[in-house]
């Protein structure tokens, strides 16, 4: 049996502690009796029979929903629509867990007489897939089938023609969602839900929305009153997705929600390290990571990068739901957790925060300044239930580099947003209301997000938002190792060693302050009473 996730209460004889820091990591000494470890638990034994539990769950779906087969019929539209290239993290190996519901669909499509099927990569406001990315999510079968006729989409967040507005909720807000979808007799929704704020009816209300519909929840108002993104019921992200996701079902359209699961096996066997608790490495990991920290030290920063974003995941998928939309979300959230939850006992004054190579938006690209503030302080802050595990007015100390550098093709709106918007304030409301609306419209950043491989021109603001809620409820955030002129650009303090952070942490939160390491990936929620 796998062991449940736990906390180490740091002694004398606690060995350094794992600290990613970007495209590499480092052993930090903790100090003791003032000091705690938050480990995830052991991967969860997979499903024995993925395709034939994927079966299952289409022919036994949850809630008012018929089985997949009783919706298909000949001379209907079906859409397929799939979760983009953010998730997982990092990607599983072949196969994934798309090709093998899509093709389960397909089978049954095909038995039943469908022609009409198109598939849709549920893009939102992200840059297109590249053919690798898309072949590795689906397989080769289904994009040889779909690709060359035209039947494999990209969702156009900007297609004016390809949009249709469904109504206003009762909150006013807009939903416009992908004409395609909403016109179809049936759209099937494929997710993978790595973290509990996937899936649900923000797949839907956002993987294929609009701009127009995006900001009603992705702005500043709405991420400060969402108390973790990753617990539905105290996030008001979810709360707007779900007076969407109700409105689109109000409106007539037909969703069939399939959600998979997957174990936190992270890393393959060569990094085995990783995920291992430090004092149970054998003389193996202990030579792994001397090899493997030597030859980052000695690769430049795009080699390092290959390297890492190069690595496939070896997870299994632990769970499979489907049907009506709330009754699988319902299914979902309860195993994402079962592997998850990680029971801690009361806050901190510091909280530590190894940030990893990748977060969902720098897969085979550049974890640029903004995209390390959003996945320290939007994703791994925010990975709690209950309550953050660092006090209000305590310290973030987060580890990575933070170089200056972006992907140019995927990130151009980030360059102008760091070089422009930051050098005039770090206040996301005075950011939202003075520049937002200019990058979400400006015809050149559409042009590149429609046309090429570029995120959409307003995503940096998203990523800086994606922060506020932990930037209100924090007195400091501190960044070890990182380019000091950028660090301060982003709003926050520079430290050469963790020992430095601590002292400037002491100025904030006292001397004596108690100190958690989130020891993250592989992926772990606190549950913090």
């Amino acid at each position: 049996m796998p062991r449940p996730g736990f906390v180490l209460e740091v002694d004398r004889s606690t060995p350094p502690i794992l600290t990613w820091r970007g495209d590499g990591f480092s052993l930090e000494r903790l100090p003791v009796e003032r000091s705690r470890v938050i480990y995830p638990a052991e991967p969860e034994a997979g499903l024995p029979d993925p395709d034939g539990a994927i079966d299952e769950a289409l022919d036994h779906p949850l809630g008012d929903s018929e089985p997949i087969g009783a919706l298909l019929r000949p001379g209907m539209r079906l859409t397929i629509a799939f979760d983009d290239v953010s998730l997982p993290l990092p990607p599983m190996r072949r196969p994934d867990n798309r090709q093998r519901v899509i093709e389960a669909v397909l089978d049954r499509a095909a038995t039943a007489g469908v022609d009409d099927v198109v598939l849709v990569a549920a893009l939102a406001l992200h840059r297109r897939m590249t053919e690798a990315e898309l072949r590795h999510a689906l397989g080769d079968r289904v994009y040889d089938a779909f690709a060359p006729e035209g039947r494999l989409l990209q969702h156009d967040a900007e297609d004016p023609d390809g949009l249709v507005h469904l109504g206003l909720t009762d909150r006013g807000e807009d939903v416009e969602i992908n004409r395609r979808a909403a016109e179809s007799d049936l759209l099937v929704y494929v997710n993978i839900n790595l973290v509990s704020m996937d899936g649900g009816h923000k797949s839907v209300a956002t993987g294929l929305a609009s701009y127009r519909s995006l900001r009603h929840h992705h702005n500043v108002r709405t991420m400060r009153q969402s108390r973790s993104f990753m617990d539905q019921h105290h996030s008001e992200l979810h709360s707007a997705n779900w007076r969407m996701g109700r409105l689109i079902a109000a409106s007539g359209v037909k969703v069939f929600q399939v959600e998979t699961t997957l174990n936190n096996d992270a890393f393959p066997s060569q990094l085995g390290f990783l995920q291992r608790r430090e004092w149970e490495w054998t003389a193996r990991d202990r030579a792994a990571y001397l090899a493997t920290t030597g030859a980052l030290r000695a690769g430049s920063d795009r080699l390092n990068r290959s390297v890492f974003q190069s690595v496939k995941a070896p997870y299994a998928m632990t769970g499979v739901f489907a049907g009506e939309v709330e009754a699988v979300h319902a299914a979902t959230t309860e195993a994402v957790f079962r592997q998850q939850l990680v029971p801690v006992e009361g806050q901190t004054d510091v909280a530590l925060f190894g940030l990893p190579h990748v977060c969902p938006y720098n897969v085979h690209s550049i974890m640029n300044p903004i995209l390390v503030m959003c996945m320290g302080l939007g994703y791994l802050f925010n990975l709690y239930r209950g309550r953050p595990i660092v006090r209000e007015g305590g310290v973030a100390i987060l580890f990575h580099p933070t170089p200056r550098a972006f992907h140019p093709v995927h990130h151009p709106s980030y360059i102008d947003f760091f070089e422009e918007v930051l050098a005039d304030t770090t206040d996301p409301v005075q950011i939202e209301k003075t520049y937002e609306e200019r990058f979400a419209t400006d015809e050149w950043y559409r042009h590149l997000y429609r046309t090429g491989h570029a995120y959409h021109g307003v995503h940096p603001f998203y990523m800086r938002y994606w922060g506020a809620h932990a930037l209100e409820h924090l007195g400091r955030v501190i960044v070890v190792g990182g380019d000091p002129p950028t660090v301060r650009r982003l709003g926050f303090l520079p430290a050469s060693t963790l020992d430095d952070a601590l002292e400037m942490a002491s100025d904030v939160v006292g001397p004596g302050s108690t100190i958690s390491h989130f020891h993250c990936p592989p992926v772990l929620m606190a549950d913090v009473s």
